[in-house]
């Protein structure tokens, strides 16, 4: 039920007010001085707030100004008796939403104060969703390498310079790339993204650069290209690596002149566009073998930033997991599962070959295949890993890392021989009664059927 704030000195004002907002099906809350308004409004924060501008000690106005300052989003409708132009263009200025005269119409007042309240539910539903999607970008740790990252980010973003950013996939790098954009001063305009691998070389120029109506087969109306689409904002290229050379030359001449033609098109677009670009191609060797141009590589490479692996910064897992794990509990509308140490250590151990996005992967999957309330380090047996010794440099004993290798050992072999175990103790020269006993007192889990 949305609450109202009524402020006003004069109590049969106030009484009718209230009885009109309680008929609407409104929450009403009343007091006669500017004071009690300011100090209401922090204690019992109300959707909406009718406010005299003639109210003993501080006025209306003042009052306005700090309730602004406690709630800018706050939608405040002004009341007077004796209202001018002045003052309602003052009182604007300052943030109220609308300005309303006595006497009061009861119509006006009910349409006024229901447009105010859809005006403050769409501003929260809109603030809900850029939190959510700032949360969605933040790049989660505080590693050396990602502390480093973020301000490379923040120093890229303030310049106009072209930024290549590389790394391994899954990494992080289209994040990167957001990061860059909402940062910069055009963060209110497109963000266009391009996978330049995944489009046919025969239609990545139109994907760019756009068509006229009969310019190839299939061709039949005209279509802008990415690069149009990003006038004003910032155009991300990623994989860039994977364009072809006859693409490799339009595109530098699109980021040095800022001007390209659609596919069939004689008249020349311009544009200005934030270029960002990102490869897990070693573009410089890409160069020496003739399969990237050189020019357009140092066009390119104004600014580069290169995204850490997950393996280089092991220490940012545990915050990870806890992000996804919210996140993904949010987003399949579940309460967060619980992890415990044992398993969280085991998964800051694993080499994360598929970096973050692996993670992400592995993690979603705990959320929805695994039924239980907790995390288990049992739970973690089909990541199926190639041991290596670096993995158990993270445990502290001796003993410790021995355990942990032996009981990866054994599930490995476990599972390579379909969880048989008189076959896999055969193999490994144990007696399957011991087996059985090391089995059981790692907690390894054999799939129901399995275990002959």
């Amino acid at each position: 039920m949305p609450r109202v704030l009524i402020v006003d000195d004069e109590a049969n004002i106030r009484q009718s007010l209230a009885d009109i907002l309680s008929d609407e099906g409104h929450e009403v809350d009343m007091t006669s001085s500017g004071e009690e308004a300011v100090e209401a409004v922090k204690k019992r924060p109300p959707d909406l707030v009718l406010l005299d501008i003639w109210l003993p000690g501080i006025d209306g106005m003042e009052t306005l100004k700090r309730i602004k300052a406690q709630r800018e989003d706050l939608p405040v409708i002004m009341i007077t008796g004796h209202g001018t132009t002045e003052l309602a263009v003052k009182a604007t200025k300052m943030g109220a939403y609308d300005f309303m005269d006595k006497p009061l119409s009861m119509e006006r007042v009910i349409l006024t104060v229901r447009q105010g309240l859809e005006r403050s539910r769409l501003e929260k539903e809109n603030r809900f969703l850029k939190e959510s999607v700032r949360g969605k970008l933040a790049i989660i740790g505080d590693s050396p390498a990602i502390r480093g990252l973020r301000e490379q980010i923040e120093l890229a973003a303030k310049g106009f310079g072209k930024v290549l950013i590389t790394g391994e996939s899954g990494a992080g790098k289209e994040l990167v790339a957001r990061q860059l954009h909402e940062l910069s001063a055009r963060r209110s305009m497109p963000f266009v993204e391009v996978n330049c691998a995944a489009i046919p070389q025969e239609l990545i120029e139109s994907e760019l650069f756009g068509h006229e109506k009969g310019s190839f087969t299939g061709a039949q109306e005209n279509r802008k290209g990415k690069f149009e689409l990003a006038d004003g904002g910032s155009l991300f290229l990623d994989e860039v690596g994977d364009m072809s050379l006859p693409t490799q030359a339009k595109v530098l001449r699109a980021i040095e002149t800022q001007e390209f033609q659609h596919v069939g098109g004689a008249k020349n677009i311009k544009v200005d566009v934030k270029l960002i670009a990102a490869t897990n191609k070693d573009l410089a060797r890409e160069v020496k073998s003739g399969n990237f141009r050189e020019d357009l590589y140092y066009r390119l490479n104004v600014i580069p930033i290169s995204v850490p692996p997950l393996r280089n910064r092991k220490e940012d897992i545990p915050a990870l997991i806890d992000h996804f794990l919210k996140a993904l509990a949010a987003e399949y509308g579940r309460s967060p599962k619980r992890i415990t140490p044992e398993a969280v250590k085991r998964l800051s151990a694993y080499s994360w070959p598929g970096n973050v996005r692996e993670l992400k992967n592995t993690v979603e999957r705990l959320v929805i295949m695994n039924t239980a309330e907790s995390i288990e380090e049992k739970d973690l047996l089909f990541l199926n890993q190639d041991l290596r010794a670096e993995d158990y440099f993270e445990y502290e004993g001796l003993k410790e890392a021995k355990d942990a290798f032996e009981r990866d050992f054994l599930a490995k072999k476990l599972s390579e021989n379909h969880w048989n175990i008189s076959k896999t103790a055969e193999l490994l020269g144990v007696e399957r009664s011991n087996l059985h006993r090391k089995i059981k007192s790692y907690g390894i889990d054999i799939p129901r059927g399995a275990g002959d």
